[in-house]
């Protein structure tokens, strides 16, 4: 297992929606095991395929949640069905959401406060998790990098302007920049 270079928005893969999986084979399951390198180096609670350059949907997570229960998993070709998202402005504090596409920002943004994934796992079974909180603000995040959405993307006034502005600020927003988790520290 090795931690992967990490795409940064503008990596054409981050914008386009994934493709499906088609079968899972050992080089799959090599993909994951770095993946999960990747996102315990970074560190991050989910880590979807096309983040580290491949075009297939598929995505990760590593989460405890605040009874102690950890959600583990690989989620291949999911479906996902989210509750109506709340009205109204995002708290700062309690909707503030990262990316390890957009490493060292954060911004607010409202999510549904339920969704329902379901999957393939590794062994190809299908599984099912009601999600509720932040597990389902993961899943909807991870989610959305497979049809092509990040984050940033889905920001309202005034939070738009200022994702826009700490990209600009960087220099993101073309192909070819990733980092990588351990070496290079975006994500401080």
């Amino acid at each position: 297992m090795a931690a992967l270079p990490i795409c940064i928005t503008g990596e054409p893969v981050l914008h386009s929606v994934a493709a499906e999986v088609e079968v899972i084979d050992d080089a799959l399951r090599a993909l994951v095991a770095d993946m999960f390198a990747t996102m315990e180096a970074a560190p991050g609670v989910g880590l979807a395929a096309p983040q580290v350059g491949v075009d297939a949907r598929l995505f990760i997570f590593d989460w405890t949640d605040d009874d102690a229960v950890r959600w583990r998993g690989v989620a291949i070709n999911p479906e996902l069905l989210v509750s109506p998202a709340p009205v109204g402005d995002a708290d700062e504090e309690g909707d503030s959401e990262g990316c390890l596409s957009v490493p060292g920002e954060r911004f607010p943004l409202l999510r549904s406060e339920r969704a329902l994934l379901r999957a393939i796992d590794l062994d190809g079974e299908p599984f099912e998790i009601d999600a509720t909180g932040w597990l389902a603000r993961i899943f909807q995040h991870e989610y959305d990098h497979l049809d092509g959405v990040l984050y940033v993307d889905r920001l309202t006034h005034p939070y738009d302007r200022a994702a826009a502005k700490a990209i600009r600020k960087r220099s993101w927003g073309s192909a070819g920049q990733t980092w990588l988790p351990g070496r290079d520290h975006l994500e401080d």
